[in-house]
């Protein structure tokens, strides 16, 4: 995008140098953003967490998508507004940037749910197989992928890999699969996917400590028909809902059967905010639909502002807003919560906080708002009774 002086969300053009920070996970408090439509003429973005365990150094972690799901690009502090308890950050005091989670060093979860029932067999489970390979080669090295297979035993899945960032460990273990099931129990292998999205990261058995996760994501390889899952389609959709933390599903859905169970994916896909490929029998698709899904992933924005409420243990409201394009008058907007919190005095938690204080010197006003002329004054009752009496503009 091209931007000129006196465009953009507040009619400048700014330009902040954005920093790579480490970030240590403390405190996470995530919150998901009013569910997205797709009829938002053009765009919209959901908070999928608020991180305040640095307060008072805030990092919200959001993603943009526009009508067909995909990731909005190249958007800076001209695009970005940002709101705390309802005043609004000027970004011409500096005490907020944008970053694309692409150049951080926060990890990103995948969870690989692999269909090996005999319907699979051959070409399709042969394509899913590199398409696999394809989506582990293309993350990056800190980002961790899981391996789910759905199969033929007392629970209709197998945990073939926990979280792990070694490339090579991971494509072994998908080698050894095999599609020879009788039956899938798609919504179990998908209940089990969401249970390992909510734990703490491991980080893999052939690497070291993992990095603070920004986001799980699941995507499902599967012809979508289920078979005798304990679980029911109605209870999975439930669970998706009321997830704190979004876990969106991206369905590679590809069949040599019914193409109607097809739906069963499209629709976990949806209420997931998650994306939907359908392959059908076009299996050389599948290696391009989860480069696709890579670059969804590694397209989120991380907005990270200095607070300047006072310790007190409660939650506040915090409001992004996008602009896009910058100057369009074309505005999203999506809430969340950060909590006024002070943090313990840890070696590498104060190493982080300064970082953060040399990229956001604290305002000796502690005043980072936009003065708006047009904002509402305060009402100031009569001490005899009677009437409110309005305080006139000074000119």
């Amino acid at each position: 995008m091209n931007h000129r002086p006196g465009q953009g969300f507040w009619g400048r053009n700014i330009f902040l140098l954005l920093v790579v920070l480490s970030l240590v996970a403390v405190g996470r408090e995530g919150r998901a953003a009013l569910d997205p439509a797709l009829n938002l003429e053009g765009y919209g973005l959901k908070i999928f967490q608020v991180e305040s365990g640095l307060y008072p150094f805030v990092q919200i972690y959001i993603r943009t998508f526009d009508q067909n799901m995909n990731p909005l690009v190249n958007l800076n502090i001209a695009n970005i507004g940002l709101m705390v308890k309802g005043q609004v950050y000027d970004p011409a005091k500096k005490q907020y940037t944008i970053q694309s989670i692409r150049n951080r060093e926060e990890a990103i979860r995948s969870i690989l749910v692999i269909d090996t029932s005999k319907t699979m067999r051959g070409a399709p489970f042969e394509a899913a197989l590199r398409a696999a390979a394809r989506f582990i080669d293309s993350k990056r090295p800190q980002d961790q992928v899981a391996v789910i297979a759905l199969e033929d035993n007392k629970d209709g899945y197998r945990l073939v890999s926990n979280f792990e960032r070694d490339p090579g460990t991971l494509g072994r273990r998908i080698a050894d699969l095999r599609a020879n099931g009788k039956k899938t129990r798609l919504y179990d292998g998908v209940a089990a996917a969401l249970k390992l999205a909510a734990g703490v990261s491991a980080g893999g058995t052939s690497t070291g400590d993992a990095n603070y996760v920004a986001s799980t994501s699941i995507v499902i390889f599967s012809d979508g028909k289920d078979e005798g899952s304990a679980v029911s389609r109605q209870d999975l959709m439930n669970r998706i809902t009321n997830l704190k933390i979004p876990v969106p599903i991206y369905s590679l859905a590809y069949t040599k059967i019914d193409p109607e169970f097809l739906k069963n994916l499209q629709a976990l896909s949806i209420n997931s905010f998650g994306k939907y490929y359908h392959i059908a029998e076009a299996y050389g698709q599948m290696t391009r639909s989860v480069e696709d899904i890579q670059n969804i992933l590694q397209s989120d924005y991380v907005i990270s502002f200095r607070a300047y409420l006072p310790v007190d243990g409660e939650k506040h409201i915090v409001k992004v807003g996008i602009e896009y394009p910058s100057g369009s008058g074309k505005m999203r907007y999506a809430s969340s919560e950060f909590e006024a919190i002070a943090p313990p005095a840890f070696g590498k938690i104060l190493q982080a906080q300064q970082q953060f204080d040399r990229i956001f010197p604290s305002l000796r006003n502690a005043n980072p708002y936009l003065q708006n002329p047009y904002a509402p004054v305060s009402i100031q009752p009569v001490a005899t009774g009677g009437q409110a009496k309005v305080p006139s503009r000074k000119k």
